[in-house]
């Protein structure tokens, strides 16, 4: 049996790394289990290696870029804002730049940088770190717990617990914190990947694998269709499906026993009759040539056969052959490329997990249990996550400091 801790934080993530540096800062002696050989390695990986801390928004337009639980998060958020998460690491000694949409990076664009400043948060403050896997956790008494590793035991008056979801499994997202929550009682809703690339039906898609395109407009629709989304900006083809920004955010809004469908705006700048316009201007210009040909100046070379494919013209038809129908129903399918749904990638490509404990059953303001005195949670753990953006990891940093300086 090890000395008792007053404070033990499981899981050395971003959450669990700024509750336990919180804590200690406050002068409380902090353990920190984590269980590979250094806490963060997830953290490495985020934003293709650069680390999309935060983003610079005010505390509104975080939540509305939070669509899951989002007013669970105004405590966390006012206790500890995008801004004083940028001046937490510009005091730690790390420069930061802010990039299209608020996205705020590391100036170097290394992750490995953000995490040797919380390494050395860490350090500073005397958190002692342990590397180990728990086994299990359980009440002590009516004011402490027993955490229990391999082949010993732990004793503490207070747990974070920061263990993450299921995303990464070979970081160690392995889903151990839902299990040790549930046997106190909470309720953990229902699990699934989310920010994550989605598969389509059709098979056209696998034609584009690797075609990236800008400024466009993507919608999802359910089964009822209802918009559960809309957005302009990026997207990749794949040969299952759809990747990229704009997809990420609009997996969070699908729900497993439901049928979505997508729609992409190919020119969201310009509306039907200035598309139409468009369109006539160039045939005249194309007027002699097959139709396969007259849309160079359009739309990208690769996705060309696809739309002449879609659009049941003959792509050896000229120009001046095109019916007024036959133009219109091109604008139409243009502004509403339609793909269906038929379910999201695995949790290995996603992000984040998308459910978690119930908020229902947590204190907003602290972090803290409502079922078990002494027990807060942070991060992903629980259920409340955000578009991509440098959202989910304001989360993380939000709700590890305000378990940390609550516990």
């Amino acid at each position: 049996m090890e000395k008792e801790w007053p404070v033990v934080v499981i899981g050395g993530g971003p959450a669990g790394m700024m509750a336990a540096g919180t804590a200690a800062s406050r002068n409380i002696r902090t353990l920190l289990i984590e269980k590979n050989n250094k806490p963060g390695r997830k953290l490495l990986i985020t934003g293709k290696g650069r680390c999309n801390i935060t983003n610079a928004s005010e505390i509104e337009e975080l939540i509305k870029n939070i669509p899951v639980n989002g007013k669970f998060l105004y405590s966390a958020f006012h206790n500890f804002s995008a801004y004083q998460l940028m001046y937490f690491f510009k005091k730690n000694g790390l420069e930061l730049k802010v990039e299209r949409g608020r996205r705020v990076f590391p100036s170097s664009d290394r992750a490995v940088d953000v995490l040797e400043t919380l390494l050395k948060y860490l350090n500073k403050n005397e958190v002692k770190i342990k590397r180990a896997e728990v086994k299990g956790l359980s009440r002590n008494s009516a004011q402490g717990f027993k955490i229990y590793l391999h082949n010993r035991e732990i004793r503490t008056q207070k747990v974070v617990l920061a263990t993450g979801g299921l995303t990464y499994p070979a970081t160690g997202s392995t889903g151990d914190g839902y299990k040790m929550a549930q046997k106190f009682g909470h309720r953990i809703t229902e699990l699934s990947p989310s920010l994550v690339p989605l598969e389509c039906e059709e098979n056209w898609s696998s034609k584009l694998d690797g075609l990236k395109l800008k400024n466009i407009r993507l919608t999802l629709f359910n089964n009822k269709n209802n918009e559960l989304y809309s957005d302009i900006g990026e997207l990749e083809f794949k040969s299952y499906g759809l990747s990229g920004p704009l997809v990420l955010s609009a997996s969070s809004h699908i729900k497993k026993d439901d049928h979505h469908r997508i729609e992409i705006d190919l020119k969201p700048g310009l509306s039907v009759s200035k598309l139409d316009q468009r369109i006539q201007r160039d045939f005249l210009k194309y007027s002699r040539s097959y139709f396969r040909n007259a849309l160079d100046d359009l739309l990208p070379k690769q996705i060309i056969p696809v739309i002449v494919s879609l659009s049941q013209i003959k792509d050896s038809k000229t120009v001046n052959q095109i019916t007024r129908e036959e133009r219109r129903n091109l604008v139409n399918l243009l502004k509403a490329l339609p793909l269906t749904v038929t379910g999201l990638r695995s949790y290995d490509e996603a992000v984040i997990t998308s459910g978690g404990i119930d908020t229902d059953q947590v204190n907003p303001g602290t972090m803290e249990s409502k079922l078990v005195p002494g027990l807060f949670f942070a991060g992903e753990i629980l259920d409340v996550d955000g578009y991509t953006g440098g959202f989910n990891l304001q989360i993380a940093f939000s709700t590890g400091y305000l378990a940390g300086v609550n516990c």
